[in-house]
């Protein structure tokens, strides 16, 4: 089955983000998908799918957020109602299957939590037995990494230049929790380490706030109130295993299958993409993610990196919010509803092109990566 060019996103809904006391995680959810809604130019009656993305334990004090409870907030009386339960990354997949099938015309995904005010303790909880150091996502990720050193050759003089170049990127963003917080090579090196080899620096923030987007067909998108961000192809892939187990410990992302899958359903080349919207974890993962894509083989992450290629002005632009590193971290709707806004040319002074010193953005690859990269999803985009 081809799905290329047959369904769009249509609408992104934003709230405030960074540190936002006071509120709960419903809250968000509803507000990021009633702006949505407004955003796309529906009404709520047209709305009759909805994805939770995903679903968390409620902080002290919270009400468990689930996809009931939204839809009850919201009003709506959706045909498809569902929640991820996990971090496999199959919100996109489950919405455009719905509108394939013809159960729904407009799928609704939406991303909440207060985890920054909340206290919500994303790479401390114990995944595994804590007696032996191995615990977290941020000791999970610095294993990969590690071994990803020795293999790949690899390290800070690599992640500097991506942490760095997502930083100026969010200082052209005015939504950013890193807006008017530069950072230089020596603020990089200077920042605390969290587990080795991650500095704080190399890791994603966490954020308060909420983030949604709508899918429908690329026929009802026309007629809609903003330019559509047309999806060209759509990929999957889910190594599953446990980092501490994986035969090939440096990171089976699962990017360079999903990533093949995305790209002969868009039938291009990796040389049509103008930019790219990577989950950006770590670092690392953003390194690891390319590579896997193909932007560079494997051990050539430090010479492609450096010189601002991903930076404004580069030749390869790359998280041009800031993404999870110095935007917002909305898991997957970070990088994915940042590829939709930039190719409805909604970015202001982000936006890519001659604003930015870069290629006007035509086709863009957008990336969602799930657990210690046991899950990962890739999607192009295209304008219409």
């Amino acid at each position: 089955m081809n799905l290329r060019d047959k369904y769009a996103v249509v609408g992104i809904g934003y709230t405030p983000q960074g540190r936002v006391p006071d509120r709960t995680a419903l809250s968000f959810h509803v507000e990021a998908c009633a702006n949505a809604v407004k955003d796309a130019g529906l009404k709520r009656e047209d709305i009759d799918g909805l994805i939770v993305y995903r679903h968390f334990e409620p902080l002290q004090g919270e009400v468990e957020v689930t996809s009931f409870l939204v839809a009850q907030q919201l009003g709506l009386a959706p045909k498809l109602l569902s929640q991820e339960s996990d971090c496999a990354r199959t919100h996109l997949y489950h919405a455009i299957c719905a509108l394939e099938a013809g159960l729904c015309n407009y799928v609704l995904v939406s991303y909440g939590d207060n985890a920054l005010s909340g206290g919500r303790t994303f790479g401390r909880t114990f995944h595994d037995d804590p007696i032996f150091g191995q615990f977290g996502a941020a000791a999970g990720y610095a294993m990969a990494a590690r071994r990803g050193m020795h293999v790949f050759h690899t390290g800070a003089e690599t992640w500097k230049e991506i942490a760095v170049a997502q930083r100026k990127w969010a200082n052209l963003n005015t939504r950013a929790m890193m807006h008017g917080h530069a950072m230089t090579f020596e603020d990089y090196y200077n920042s605390k380490w969290v587990v080795e080899p991650f500095r704080l620096c190399d890791c994603c923030l966490v954020s308060d706030g909420g983030r949604a987007y709508i899918v429908t067909s690329v026929d009802r998108a026309k007629d809609l109130k903003h330019p559509p961000a047309v999806i060209m192809g759509i990929g999957q892939h889910h190594p599953s295993s446990s980092i501490a187990q994986a035969t090939y410990i440096t990171g089976p992302t699962g990017a360079k299958v999903a990533g093949e899958m995305a790209f002969k359903m868009a039938e291009i080349t990796i040389d049509d993409i103008d930019a790219c919207e990577i989950y950006d974890c770590f670092t690392y993962t953003v390194e690891l993610t390319l590579q896997d894509y193909g932007f560079f083989k494997p051990g050539e992450g430090r010479e492609w990196f450096k010189d601002g290629t991903i930076a404004p002005g580069g030749r390869m632009p790359v998280n041009s919010s800031g993404g999870l590193l110095s935007e917002a971290y909305f898991m997957g709707l970070t990088p994915l509803t940042e590829g939709a806004m930039q190719i409805m040319n909604r970015c202001g002074e982000r936006q890519l092109g001659s604003k930015t010193h870069t290629r006007e953005p035509e086709i863009i690859l957008c990336s969602d990566n799930g657990g210690t990269l046991q899950s990962h999803s890739c999607t192009i985009l295209r304008k219409l």
